[in-house]
């Protein structure tokens, strides 16, 4: 059984890639002129990923609560790539923060600027901050809902990370809503594996936390709400056990 599960894993990676290569190619006229296009190009790779991860895989996957559709700032538990698919396949303009590294990503970094997401380059704390801050007040004008994680990286299930300072200071700036996600997608699509196991991979989109709290406040509660839902999904799951960082 486990043979079968690593070779139908790979069979599942390749033909990923591939349909990401081919639909990227076919919408690239189109995106190039039209926003639209370029989400419609997006939303329908999302959409061949959840259906041959179920088909191939046996990945199952459930989006809980109610994904927003307004102006805010979603802020998400970051556990593998099939976070990213299902959070972005459920909100109708999303854009994420991401690595300056990535707009040079064959087809990614493309679709990636016309959806209007904003890059960040990694350096000392303070720059990084005050360059996503720029960052984002420059793409205010494209609308949408802005994704980050706040951990800033992939997070293996059961370990420990702090969150970042700059996803309270981008709340405090652009005065939205913030919409905290908890997932449990780590368990089935671990990260630096190709493995991939069957189970019901669910991410949840929480009660909005409203603007205008000091960051501080704003910190603890997301951490806290983000955490305690993530590690409920998990254990739904049967996962137990926790790890350090």
């Amino acid at each position: 059984m486990i043979v079968l599960r690593w070779i139908m894993s790979i069979i599942f990676i390749v033909q990923m890639y591939l349909a990401m290569a081919i639909l990227g190619i076919l919408f690239f006229p189109f995106a190039l002129f039209s926003r639209n296009a370029a989400f419609l190009a997006c939303h329908s790779f999302c959409a061949w990923v959840i259906l041959t991860a179920r088909l191939l895989c046996g990945i199952r996957s459930e989006v809980r609560g109610t994904p927003p559709e307004d102006e805010v700032v979603i802020a998400a538990k970051h556990q593998s790539f099939f976070d990213i698919i299902l959070i972005f396949h459920a909100v109708p303009r999303g854009k994420f923060i991401m690595k300056r590294e990535l707009l040079y990503t064959p087809i990614l970094g493309q679709y990636a600027l016309r959806i209007g997401c904003v890059p960040v380059n990694r350096g000392k704390r303070g720059a990084a901050i005050a360059r996503m801050k720029a960052d984002v007040a420059k793409g205010a004008a494209d609308p949408g809902q802005l994704i980050i994680y706040p951990q800033g990286t992939r997070v293996a299930p059961g370990v420990d990370r702090p969150y970042k300072v700059g996803t309270g200071l981008l709340y405090e700036q652009l005065g939205q809503a913030c919409v905290p996600v908890a997932a449990n997608v780590g368990l089935f699509w671990p990260k630096r594996s190709l493995l991939r196991t069957p189970g019901l991979a669910v991410v949840e989109f929480l009660p909005r936390i409203e603007a205008g709290l000091p960051i501080g406040t704003f910190m603890k509660r997301l951490e806290a709400e983000v955490e305690s839902h993530s590690n409920r999904l998990m254990a739904e799951a049967g996962f137990v056990g926790r790890k350090g960082a």
